[in-house]
């Protein structure tokens, strides 16, 4: 899956929700919390992560590229 940046960067909980992988920003912050999302291939557990292009986000079997 891609994912085209409107602007700098966006919030990794934020991602999440736009691209309906969750139902509630909730549900995104607390598997971000719990480990269950990747960034560049390392657990991401930061809420807020400035999401960037070139990165990589996986979360269950599904990858995301930032472009």
């Amino acid at each position: 899956m891609k994912f085209e940046l409107k602007d700098d960067y966006i919030e990794l909980f934020k991602l999440l929700k736009v691209l309906d992988l969750v139902d509630s920003g909730a549900q995104a912050k607390y598997l971000i919390a719990e480990g269950y999302v990747n960034r560049n291939g390392e657990a991401e557990l930061r809420k807020r992560a400035k999401i960037i292009s070139g990165d990589t986000i996986e979360i269950a079997d599904v990858s995301i590229e930032v472009k």
